[in-house]
């Protein structure tokens, strides 16, 4: 039995080659997820980190060699094992060109693949340096230190590209930990202001009663303790950009002396009767729904669409689990340069990746950061992070395509083909686990025998 219960994922579009060919790996304590297409083979390359992906050369739609790109740019240690009905010596280029571990001519004998996968997993497991260490984040893929190559996250790069030079306000929403911060300084950055200061205040980490004096200033003599005037936030990100976070926290008294700043371009401070005229870009974020308070009395209208010139929304990090694996690599070169001596040339184990994947990350980015950086302090003297590195919650994660909550893209997909994929990756397993018995195979999926094998058939029909 392979060690560790390596995870592949067989791409074929021959259904009967596929279906057998996957019995059989089973047989020998692989965990196999099928596609009958490359459009399929990167909707689960895109949910989960495999061991090893076996593709087919010739597939309708997106080919294989199209797939074996998306593994490795995805997954630089992933084993790559290519099939091919032709075997010509263009295939064997283009398959060299992509670094694939095996290459196998159909037909070939079960006794062939299974040598070419254990054979291909010792040589990674044998390779000190994990291919994740010899790569480079791509510029493609990162903006001002925001990392991601999700749809979502290559739609916020051009969206923060075409805003940053206006002078437009910005409203940020997002859960906490989604990087809001990060967002309003990227584009303070690439302004025509990035000469000028950016200053950020946290409405919430305030009270009340000073919060009114940090934003605006305050006079000598204004209230108890003020022995000196003193500048507010406002005054001294004049010609800059200021950063107002969780703002829905703001009282309606501050919430209208805010509006007036954004509509005048002045104020005054506490205590002080003279208007001090001010040029300053205002970005707001909140983790709340602004609309709803709005609808609630709880936040005024006015100021609302005030704020809200140019919404900016960050997903959280359950929506995008395909930026994982890069969100990882960052936090390791980042914080590994940091460490004495640096430890940049550290990976992470295929387990332990898809454990970090698996994991829903309540704490978003700021949860997987620190969970990095754990996990780098637990491993001192080691070329990879293992799961037991991981925090016990993410250790505790489901290690299954499965159970990867499905990331709905937007051109849509087939909801029947991917239920008929779980109710035959679970048929699968319970017969696996029984011994191939159907009586109690069906016992564990709480059906009946004759249940089981008419949804064995129909699923056999549909494929």
């Amino acid at each position: 039995m392979p060690e560790n219960d390596k995870h592949v994922l067989f791409v074929e579009d021959e259904a009967a080659l596929r279906e057998a060919t996957s019995e059989r790996l089973a047989e020998m304590g692989f965990h196999v997820v099928e596609a009958e297409s490359g459009e399929a083979a990167l909707e689960r390359l895109a949910a989960f980190a495999f061991d090893v992906v076996l593709t087919d050369l010739r597939l309708p739609g997106i080919d294989g060699l199209h797939v074996v790109d998306a593994a490795r740019e995805r997954y630089p240690d992933i084993v790559v094992i290519a099939i091919t009905g032709y075997g010509t010596p263009n295939d064997a280029f283009e398959f060299g060109k992509r670094a694939v571990d095996r290459f196998l001519t159909k037909p070939f004998r079960f006794d062939h693949l299974l040598h070419a996968l254990t054979s291909a997993l010792d040589e990674r497991r044998l390779k000190s340096e994990n291919a994740y260490l010899r790569s480079q984040l791509d510029e493609r893929y990162r903006f001002e230190g925001i990392v991601g190559r999700s749809h979502a996250m290559r739609t916020l790069f051009h969206l923060l590209e075409t805003v940053a030079p206006t002078s437009s306000t910005i409203l940020i929403s997002g859960e906490t930990g989604t990087g809001k911060e990060l967002v309003a300084r990227a584009i303070h950055n690439n302004s025509p202001r990035r000469q000028q200061r950016f200053v950020a205040l946290t409405c919430g980490a305030i009270p009340e009663t000073l919060l009114e004096a940090e934003l605006f200033g305050h006079v000598r003599g204004a209230f108890t303790g003020a022995v000196a005037s003193r500048q507010g936030r406002l005054e001294q990100a004049h010609r800059g950009t200021l950063f107002l976070d969780e703002v829905g926290t703001m009282s309606p008294g501050l919430q209208a002396k805010l509006l007036r700043v954004i509509q005048q371009r002045e104020f005054e401070r506490v205590g002080d009767s003279q208007s001090i005229k001010i040029d300053v870009r205002v970005i707001a974020a909140t983790n709340s729904d602004l609309a709803r308070l709005v609808e609630q009395g709880g936040f005024r209208e006015d100021l609302y669409y005030r704020l809200n010139v140019i919404p900016i929304h960050l997903p959280p990090l359950r929506e995008r689990r395909e930026d994982v694996p890069l969100l990882v690599l960052h936090f390791i070169q980042r914080m590994g340069r940091e460490l004495t001596p640096p430890r940049t040339a550290v990976g992470v184990a295929q387990d332990a990746m898809r454990r970090l994947m698996a994991y829903g990350w309540p704490g978003n980015i700021r949860q997987l950061e620190n969970a990095i950086e754990r996990a780098l302090a637990l491993s001192p003297g080691r070329s990879q992070i293992e799961v037991g590195d991981l925090p016990r919650e993410v250790q505790q994660a489901a290690d299954s395509p499965a159970a990867v909550e499905l990331s709905l893209p937007d051109e849509g997909f087939s909801l029947q083909a991917y239920l008929d994929d779980i109710e035959r990756q679970l048929i699968h397993r319970s017969l696996e686990k029984t011994g191939g018995n159907k009586v109690q195979a069906a016992k564990l999926l709480g059906i009946k025998r004759t249940t089981l094998i008419e949804k064995t058939k129909r699923l056999e029909r549909r494929h």
